[in-house]
């Protein structure tokens, strides 16, 4: 074989290596490798049909279902409230057949104390199962994070009321869904929506804030709609040393307490704040054991007295560490309360839309549900955030 042909065939078996190394870098370029999503298992598909007879007793829900929908287990890695990672799950619910681009909407659970009402467990005992499914088949991809302590994270105690790590799970179950959109070929328009009632009100208002003040290179909020959610702990914890009328909710609000005093190392034994016999019922039996129901009978002098007069610094810090209502939001925020709630009391929402307007918030309004309890108002709660949502799309 003469010089030249040899030296032809050299060239010819470079060249092909060459764009076979070429086409593997940039094969391997192209991989997305998720960052936050561990993993997913589809657990339902649901016929809009179905979907309609989800909430009987509010009337006139089937308007507001449009599309077939898919439930996912979703499994992603996220942070606790010391800074560790952890993994956590939650529901995923899209519409299968849409007939245009879908916005993203995350939606926050209120209070729950069985595992079966996590979204990912997707039971008929969860918000996800009914007002998340129906949202998804109004056309949203619906994010709903079951946060710590339920779902696959069941065994973590679960952070009740702490604003910075609701955030935090509910930001990386975002996180995660956008991968999983991407690993699935589910293309969304740039849209995103926050919503959420009660314990999910006040969720709802930390992940706007959080995502506002932290991550607006990735996501960017179109409005947010919290429901009767507890946004000034400073305001209501004086409330309640202070009011002589017992409290239907109490044991909810010593599961805040007995949240503040794990997370932030306080440590106080239950006898340090409350009297006889009720914080050896709670010592003995948890935090939803019977206790004395009026607040004057129930906290110690001592107790009350320091959160009074301000000279509970461990817990005031606490309490204000998880205060959400003083900040200038970006985006639209539409506060839904009932004006006869007295779980959590309206004046939440009314210092929140005060102290959002002081601070130049540019729309920011306070729907009053007049007459409507904390359960009664989760009516037109629904429905006036849906045609709010709907108005922006």
């Amino acid at each position: 074989m003469n010089t030249v042909l040899k030296f032809s065939r050299l060239l010819t078996v470079l060249s092909l290596a060459g764009l076979i190394l070429l086409n593997a870098c940039n094969n391997k370029k192209d991989e997305f490798v998720p960052q936050f999503l561990i993993e997913s298992t589809t657990i339902a598909d649901v016929t809009k049909s179905d979907i309609a007879s989800r909430l009987p007793g509010i009337p006139l829900v089937a308007t507001l279902t449009s599309f077939d929908v898919r439930a996912v287990r979703i499994v992603y890695r996220t942070k606790d409230p010391d800074g560790q990672e952890v993994r956590a799950s939650g529901a995923l619910i899209f519409p299968t057949n849409p007939n245009r681009l879908p916005a993203l909407l995350s939606y926050q659970h209120g209070t729950i104390t069985n595992d079966n009402q996590a979204p990912s467990n997707y039971t008929n005992q969860s918000e996800a199962w009914s007002v998340g499914t129906i949202l998804a088949s109004a056309g949203y991809v619906v994010s709903a994070p079951d946060y710590l302590g339920y779902g696959i994270s069941r065994n973590i105690p679960h952070p009740y009321e702490h604003a910075k790590n609701t955030a935090q799970v509910s930001l990386d179950m975002l996180r995660a869904v956008k991968e999983y959109c991407r690993l699935n070929n589910i293309q969304l328009n740039e849209k995103l929506f926050l919503t959420g009632y009660s314990q999910g009100g006040g969720a709802t208002m930390a992940l706007h804030k959080k995502i506002e003040e932290e991550a607006t290179n990735e996501f960017r909020v179109t409005a947010s709609a919290p429901g009767a959610g507890a946004y000034n702990k400073t305001g209501f914890a004086n409330f309640l040393v202070t009011t002589n009328q017992p409290q239907a909710a109490i044991n909810l609000y010593l599961w805040v307490l007995d949240t503040y005093n794990r997370i932030y190392k306080i440590n106080r034994p239950w006898t340090a704040i409350l009297t006889q016999p009720s914080a050896a019922s709670v010592q003995a039996n948890g935090v939803f054991a019977p206790v004395n129901s009026n607040p004057q009978q129930l906290f110690t002098a001592e107790f009350a007295a320091g959160i009074r007069n301000r000279t509970d610094v461990a817990f005031i810090n606490a309490f204000r560490d998880n205060d959400v209502h003083d900040w200038r939001p970006q985006a639209p925020v539409r506060l839904y309360h009932g004006t006869a709630d007295t779980t959590v009391p309206l004046s939440h929402s009314r210092d929140a839309l005060n102290a959002m307007r002081q601070r130049g918030a540019a729309d920011v309004q306070l729907i009053e549900i007049q007459g409507a309890d904390h359960i009664t108002a989760i009516q037109q709660y629904i429905f006036g955030m849906y045609f709010f949502f709907a108005g922006l799309q």
